[in-house]
């Protein structure tokens, strides 16, 4: 497996202001609107966002200028450009203070889709979603990574191709799928180098170092292609399905590792390498790691999983996420990942329990920091990844 040549571009989609195209990674994200006209794709995604937001029961085009701050011409010329598009429909109509009843717009979800994918370990797990991240079609089966880049791309293509053909050729909670494609969203353990979609040396798998997958995808599949890590594109998920604030995802499945929230939006670091949680020496004459140190949180935590001792994972996991707490000052803990989601008290519990006893010894005049399981459990990963493609669309410059 060569290495790549290290050159921008890939993963975008241009296209008209409004329109599902909008897809691109220096997409302006301010909190309100311009009129400029050199910024047209900008406004139209705050319009999306704000139409995706407001579900199905919809928002006025006087609503929309009101939170955009953009005028009602432009409001109005933006929105007929995604009415013709296909990506926004009327609503009805809502009784007003004064005048006529007001027409509101809606989104459209089916407009377009785009395509995650889970490639762990072992197992790969593929999700056709649309424009509001509900899943419309689903593929899943084992995978050895370690296999090669022929069959893991060989896979990967196969399975991207056979859930979309299922869901344009066959109903789906009595839908069709006739719209464009965005992309393809790829997830899988770190490190990566996520601007460039080029692997590093993943751990337990040094062969794929240096491979440029994100290149090498896109050419079998004709379409753009997005690669991150899988806590990453978890977190993602998360963040736009609502979890506010600043958070940390812990997800341990067949490796550990974190995806990071600041402020509302995804941490990755100068060279997209945080989240390399599960890496942390917390015993220096500890167990060897395949990553090369000995005594991290993830060789510690798959040894007590191995003993049959989720109580004792747990414990680690917490003294883990206990420094990563006290380091960043976040507001809470998501877990996830199938070994997690497998026996989630154990894990709840005991991590919570540590965070506790932190708290308690510091004299901290604020509670610990709460612990839950992550509302998608071990499915959010492909989920997360196609929101790498979907998030441009709504004006997220964070993917």
């Amino acid at each position: 497996m060569g290495r790549v040549n290290r050159t921008n571009g890939g993963g975008t989609v241009s296209g008209k202001d409004g329109g599902a195209g909008v897809v691109t990674s220096g997409a302006a994200g301010a909190a309100l609107g311009t009129n400029l006209l050199a910024v047209r794709s900008h406004n139209a995604a705050l319009v999306l966002d704000l139409l995706r937001t407001a579900g199905p029961d919809g928002i006025s085009r006087l609503e929309l200028a009101e939170r955009t701050g953009l005028t009602p011409q432009a409001v109005s010329k933006i929105t007929a450009r995604l009415r013709e598009e296909g990506l926004a429909a009327e609503a009805g109509r809502r009784a007003s203070t004064g005048g006529k009843p007001r027409t509101v717009l809606r989104l459209v979800p089916g407009a377009a889709h785009a395509v995650g994918v889970h490639l762990d370990r072992d197992a790969l797990r593929i999700v056709l979603t649309d424009l509001d991240g509900s899943v419309v079609g689903e593929r899943r089966g084992p995978l050895d990574l370690g296999a090669g880049a022929e069959a893991v791309l060989g896979a990967v293509e196969g399975g991207v191709g056979e859930v979309v053909r299922h869901a344009r050729g066959q109903a789906w909670a009595g839908r069709r799928i006739t719209s464009r494609l965005l992309g393809v969203g790829v997830a899988l353990p770190g490190p990566l180098d996520h601007t460039h979609g080029v692997l590093h040396r993943v751990t337990g798998f040094p062969e794929w170092d240096g491979f440029p997958l994100r290149d090498a995808l896109a050419r079998r599949l004709g379409l753009p292609v997005v690669v991150d890590k899988d806590t990453n594109a978890a977190a993602l998920g998360l963040s736009v399905g609502g979890e506010p604030g600043s958070f940390a995802y812990l997800h341990l499945g067949t490796g550990l590792g974190a995806g990071l929230v600041i402020g509302g939006r995804v941490h990755r670091g100068a060279r997209t390498g945080a989240g390399e949680f599960g890496h942390q020496v917390v015993q220096l004459d500890g167990p060897s790691c395949p990553c090369g140190n000995r005594g991290c949180v993830e060789a510690l935590c798959l040894a007590a999983i191995g003993r049959g001792d989720p109580a004792e994972a747990a414990r680690v996991l917490g003294t883990a996420a206990a420094n990563l707490a006290g380091l960043l000052d976040i507001d809470q803990i998501l877990l996830g990942g199938r070994t997690i989601t497998t026996t989630p008290d154990p894990f709840v519990r005991g991590v919570g329990a540590v965070l506790a006893a932190r708290a308690a010894r510091e004299g901290s005049p604020e509670p610990a920091v709460p612990v839950r399981l992550a509302p998608a459990g071990s499915a959010g990963v492909a989920e997360g990844a196609a929101h790498l493609l979907l998030g441009p669309v709504f004006g997220r410059t964070d993917v």
